[in-house]
């Protein structure tokens, strides 16, 4: 098979080499890891006081797919990805919902892991709680207060961003253009508007906190990351990710926390950011009440279709999640699903073209369609079935018995149109026949201004 490769398995060494777009640089780089014997990666996980919504499941699925290239070339990468189970929000969601923290972190973790189970993502390599590392955040607090980089005010402990001669190198952000009350907290415990919290003292109705010593309290947010990566993967580490609205000022942040109190210029190799993701061209919020669970999406479409829409886009770019984007996602992966469900001997090979792909700054747009291609070519060719099994398996995409007859295809598409012509008559009850006669079948329909999409449920 021209331009395949003869695919070992994931913990492999490579000679092909991986470029990354660097957040700090601001250019595509040769990635370079500091022991290529143990590639390293820390991705910001989620605090856990609700459910994720499809922006934060495109993140996972971005660093999902940088976990798998990573394993292809190199025999050993170790991925942290943390979850923060010490936040305001927790607090709040706790006391109107009545339940202890613990018991809504443990709910909300549980259906974290049940959500991106269901898109395929891989279990990272270590997963630490930011409750079971409070002495590690505290280490990084007393080696800043040390150092003369942080503060302590009316019972808060602060980093004095002002003495921070490198701070906003990362996001570009200098602490003297920082706007006072543009995403900063103003207070009169702080020297200056743009100093951020370490430690903050218990507050009268909070349900938990932990004795340190400044007094009772709990650590900030972006202290909780600089410890946690610290103590899996050292003072410097390869890959720091995580979504762009992290940026600032948590990366700043906690970027800066590493550098001073570790005393270290360069923590962090390489930055890598995906965009963010909007819903019909607007920016997802509960105010316009868009906000999309990635636990109601995987409700109407199978995990393998909402993995292909959030890799459609290029992961730096903005990402418009539309019903038009998810048609064609189906569709894109019932072709890939028709030649998975053919017989195959069980050889692996990757395609070079797809692993060109990826290794260019995740191209994954460029790297599915390669997939479409090669799964259109294999229904015709038997030869190119190991490749779409193994590339397919490679992005994460797996098979599901949602191929039809055209028979059946036929019969869909006249109930539609039946439908259709129904609603255009103002004959809704026979409408709603139809769409259930329809769901009974397995199909699920898309109304918009342009007419009836649909789709089988996978």
């Amino acid at each position: 098979m021209r331009g395949n490769t003869v695919f070992p398995g994931l913990l492999v060494m490579s000679s092909i080499s991986l470029s990354l777009y660097n957040r700090f640089t601001q250019k595509k780089e040769v990635f370079s890891p500091n022991n290529p014997d143990r590639v390293t990666m820390y991705v910001c996980g989620p605090t856990v006081y609700g459910p994720i919504h499809m922006g934060n499941g495109r993140s996972v699925v971005v660093f999902d797919v940088l976990f798998r290239v990573l394993r292809y070339l190199f025999s050993k990468v170790t991925y942290v990805r943390n979850i923060t189970d010490v936040d305001d929000k927790i607090n709040a969601q706790a006391k109107m919902l009545e339940i202890s923290i613990s018991d809504l972190t443990k709910q909300t973790t549980a259906q974290f892991h049940q959500d991106i189970e269901a898109l395929h993502v891989l279990p990272v390599t270590v997963e630490p709680k930011a409750t079971q590392h409070i002495p590690h955040m505290i280490a990084v607090i007393q080696a800043l207060l040390d150092k003369g980089m942080a503060y302590i005010s009316q019972g808060h402990v602060l980093f004095d961003v002002l003495k921070d001669s490198c701070y906003g190198a990362l996001s570009g952000a200098h602490a003297e253009e920082i706007l006072a009350g543009a995403r900063v907290e103003i207070a009169p415990y702080k020297r200056n508007p743009q100093d951020f919290v370490l430690w903050k003292p218990v507050a009268e109705d909070d349900q938990e906190f932990w004795s340190s010593p400044w007094g009772d309290g709990r650590p900030g947010w972006h202290t909780e990351c600089a410890a946690m990566s610290r103590e899996y993967l050292g003072v410097s580490f390869d890959i720091h990710g995580g979504g762009a609205d992290l940026l600032f000022p948590h990366h700043e942040n906690e970027n800066a926390q590493s550098r001073n109190a570790w005393g270290v210029s360069c923590p962090v190799k390489h930055w890598v950011h995906n965009g963010m993701l909007m819903i019909d061209g607007q920016k997802m919020s509960k105010s316009l009440g868009n906000v999309l669970l990635l636990k109601d999406a995987l409700t109407q479409y199978s995990g393998s279709v909402i993995r292909w829409a959030l890799l459609s886009s290029h992961y730096r770019h903005t990402l418009d999640w539309s019903a038009s984007l998810l048609h064609q996602a189906t569709q894109c992966v019932e072709s890939v699903n028709r030649v998975l469900e053919l017989p195959w001997d069980g050889k692996l090979c990757v395609d070079a073209d797809i692993l060109a792909y990826l290794c260019d700054d995740l191209n994954t747009p460029g790297a599915l369609n390669s997939l479409h291609l090669l799964a259109k070519r294999a229904l015709h060719d038997p030869d190119w079935v190991p490749a779409v099994h193994t590339c397919a398996q490679f992005l994460g995409i797996h098979g599901a018995s949602i191929c039809l007859t055209q028979e059946a295809r036929d019969k869909i598409e006249k109930l539609v149109k039946e439908r259709e012509y129904a609603r255009g008559e103002k004959n809704f009850q026979y409408a709603d026949e139809l769409r259930k006669e329809l769901e009974n079948l397995g199909i699920v329909l898309e109304d918009n201004a342009q007419g009836t999409i649909w789709h089988k449920r996978v």
